[in-house]
């Protein structure tokens, strides 16, 4: 005991010898990391949670919700999970991940009887669901054409800044949204794609437009695929809500389709939280076309090289699930059933928002709540009027306006309503 006091005492001088040796205390390594931002999705969640009033309603989260608000786990899943119990070890899968799941997945997104399949033009590795597939891409953007920009849409999901941003690759913006309609503003997005620099990347949203639900029609997805074309861009699609969408997954995978109709090379994330409720498996494919076979073999090396230092090898549990769904007729066609019947109330969650405003005599045009498509409705609120939503009525969402349609039930809608039309017509 003498002796640690006697070294406590000398550890705590600014330097110190022993035997001889002089010894400079230990820095402080981190005194200058300064709190991160919080995460503004996040935060909104942290908020309800700390609310203890009974009226309160959270529509900031995207996460599906039943009509009771409440965590869905599909019977599919439930069944899956009940054939791969005990059948599948835990051994490490191979850096590229599980190749029946891949496989699954390349026939989801480019078709079930796509020649690119057949011809293995598709290099293609399991991803830690979308947010994995963008920054593997994104790193391997860097690497392979490190002068080239990212356009990105405005607005976007606020993690895809930060994607590129981390990759070092440099970005710019494209018009996307237009506040005045609550629509497309495809003239100015056009404008943009025309304008870039031959040779840039753009990343798009291949359906269910993620914060605003505002999709692009089949026209106007050939006329964005023509300028990409004569301009030579490269389109990374992400695709995190096929099927969720719509109800069909081949509907929502139509603007992929007709840029392949059209001759593009081009990217695609996947991911499988929003339309299998797979959130906590972090299940997702990535997925670059290429020329021909000799040139995916080389990109699908180089993205399993990108993704050896990030994590190794990715998760086994989740990519059973998936192939296990996708590969076997019953239990794919009770998905189908599934992930429309998530859509199908979403769509009608609209509806009711939509008519409870209109039956209380709103001003304010509301036709956009159902001309949106997807988990997300920008519904137009400014931050100050989130702000009153949230401290009057104990109502959580982003400051953008986001409202996330899982969170609308049956049971909050008037109430949901009734909020939004008090702090939009207020004097």
């Amino acid at each position: 005991m003498m002796l640690r006091t006697a070294f406590t005492r000398r550890s705590q001088r600014s330097t110190m010898e022993m035997g001889g040796t002089r010894f400079m205390s230990s820095p402080s390594w981190w005194n200058k990391v300064e709190p991160a931002p919080k995460d503004p999705i996040l935060g909104v969640s942290e908020a309800f949670l700390a609310d203890p009033s009974p009226d309160k309603v959270n529509v900031g989260v995207g996460a599906y919700r039943d009509d009771n608000g409440k965590p869905v786990v599909l019977e599919c899943v439930r069944e899956a999970e009940k054939r791969i119990a005990g059948h599948k070890n835990m051994e490490y899968l191979p850096m590229g991940g599980s190749a029946n799941m891949i496989e699954e997945s390349l026939k989801l997104a480019y078709g079930e009887d796509s020649s690119m399949i057949k011809d293995e033009r598709i290099a293609a590795i399991q991803s830690l669901s979308g947010t994995g597939a963008c920054r593997i891409f994104a790193d391997f953007q860097k690497r392979f054409s490190p002068d080239s920009h990212v356009y990105i849409p405005v607005p976007t999901w606020s993690n895809h800044h930060n994607i590129w941003r981390d990759a070092n690759v440099p970005q710019r913006t494209y018009h996307y949204y237009h506040p005045e309609s609550r629509g497309l503003h495809f003239a100015a997005m056009i404008d943009d794609i025309k304008n870039a620099p031959n040779g840039s990347f753009f990343l798009l949203h291949a359906c269910a437009h993620n914060p605003t639900g505002v999709d692009p029609t089949e026209e106007q997805w050939r006329e964005i695929s023509y300028q990409c074309k004569v301009k030579g861009h490269f389109p990374f699609f992400d695709m995190a809500y096929q099927g969720f969408a719509s109800g069909d997954p081949e509907k929502d995978a139509k603007s992929i389709r007709i840029f392949l109709e059209d001759g593009h090379l081009i990217g695609c994330s996947q991911s499988y939280a929003k339309n299998m409720g797979l959130y906590g498996q972090r299940v997702g494919c990535l997925s670059v076309l290429c020329e021909d076979e000799k040139q995916a073999a080389a990109v699908k090396s180089q993205l399993q090289q990108l993704a050896r230092p990030m994590y190794s090898n990715p998760p086994v549990h989740g990519a059973h699930i998936v192939s296990t769904i996708l590969s076997d007729p019953d239990l794919k066609k009770l998905w189908l059933k599934e992930v429309k019947g998530m859509a199908d109330r979403i769509i009608g969650m609209r509806t009711q928002l939509q008519e409870n405003l209109e039956k209380l005599g709103s001003p304010l045009p509301w036709e956009h709540i159902t001309k949106q498509i997807g988990m997300f409705c920008y519904s137009g609120l400014t931050p100050e009027q989130v702000d009153r939503l949230t401290s009057e009525y104990h109502i959580y969402l982003t400051r953008n306006g986001r409202i996330s349609m899982a969170g609308v039930t049956s049971g909050n809608v008037a109430y949901l309503a009734n909020a939004i039309h008090k702090v939009t017509t207020a004097a």
